[in-house]
C-alpha cells in the first residue's frame, strides 16, 4: 500500500467520532491497540490514553477488586505492572513445584498450596494461557492451570479441551495416586488400604467428569484418603487408565 493510500486512511480513521474509535479499540488485541499508537501523533494520544485502557484493563480483570488500582498511574501502566505481576508469580509457582518435588512426585499439601497462590494472584483465562499452558514447564502446572480454569473460572469440557490442544499440551499426561483406609472388620480387625493410581492426560482431565480424582485434588489428605500423590504420567498405559489395589 502506498505511503498516500496510508496516510489518507489514518486521517478518516482520526475523523471518526471518539465512541466509533473507542468500540474500534475495544475490538483490538493489546499488541494492535500498542500498534495503532504508533501510526501518528493523534492515534498516539488516543490509543495510550486512560478511557481505551481501562476497559482493556478491567475486561481482562474483571474479578480485581478496585482498591487495588487507586495509584496515580495511568491504567496502561497498571495493566502492563499487573501483567508483569502475574508473570512472576507464574514463575514462582513453578519453582516452588520444583523444589517441592521427590522423584518427579509432588505430595497433595504442596499441590494445593500452589493453587491457593494462583487462586490468590487472580489469573484470568488469558493470564493461564499466557503464562502456565506452556508445554516445556512442568506439567504439574500445567494440570494445575487446566484445575484452576475448572474450579475457580469455571472453564470445562470441550471449550477447555480445545484450549489444551492449540497450546500444544492436551496430550501431556499426570500420574494421581492415593491411598484410602476402609476402617475395621466386625472382628476388630483393620482393613488393607486401598490404593488407587490414574493415568490421565490434561485433555482427558478437562473433558472428563471424574469427580474421585476432582475430589482428592481438591480436598487433599482429609477423611479416609491418607495420602495422594501427583507426578508427570509418563508411563506406557492408555492416556486414561485406573488401576485400584487393595
Amino acid at each position: 500500500m502506498c505511503k498516500d493510500k496510508v496516510v489518507s486512511i489514518i486521517t478518516t480513521l482520526s475523523s471518526l467520532p471518539e465512541d466509533i474509535l473507542l468500540k474500534i479499540a475495544s475490538l483490538l488485541q493489546v499488541r494492535d491497540v500498542c500498534a495503532l499508537g504508533c501510526c501518528s501523533n493523534f492515534f498516539n494520544q488516543f490509543c495510550f490514553s486512560d478511557c481505551v485502557w481501562y476497559p482493556i484493563l478491567t475486561n481482562r480483570w474483571p474479578l480485581l477488586h478496585s482498591s487495588l488500582f487507586l495509584y496515580p498511574k495511568t491504567w496502561k501502566i497498571l495493566y502492563f505492572e499487573r501483567l508483569t505481576e502475574l508473570g512472576l508469580r507464574a514463575a514462582s509457582v513453578d519453582t516452588f513445584l520444583k523444589a517441592s518435588m521427590h522423584l518427579q512426585s509432588l505430595e497433595v499439601g504442596d499441590y494445593l498450596k500452589a493453587f491457593e497462590t494462583i487462586h490468590a494472584a487472580r489469573f484470568g483465562f488469558e493470564d493461564v494461557q499466557r503464562f502456565m499452558f506452556k508445554p516445556q514447564i512442568n506439567v504439574i502446572l500445567n494440570l494445575l492451570a487446566v484445575h484452576y480454569c475448572m474450579a475457580i473460572l469455571g472453564i470445562r469440557g470441550e471449550n477447555l479441551a480445545e484450549t489444551l490442544r492449540t497450546c500444544e499440551i492436551s496430550h501431556r499426561q499426570v500420574c494421581v495416586k492415593w491411598w484410602k483406609v476402609l476402617g475395621r472388620t466386625a472382628y476388630g480387625y483393620r482393613r488393607r488400604d486401598e490404593s488407587h493410581i490414574r493415568w490421565i492426560s490434561l485433555g482427558d482431565f478437562a473433558i472428563e467428569d471424574d469427580e474421585p480424582l476432582l475430589g482428592v485434588l481438591r480436598r487433599g489428605t482429609i477423611h479416609e484418603v491418607l495420602r495422594v500423590q501427583i507426578s508427570s504420567g509418563h508411563h506406557p498405559r492408555p492416556l486414561s487408565f485406573e488401576f485400584i489395589q487393595r
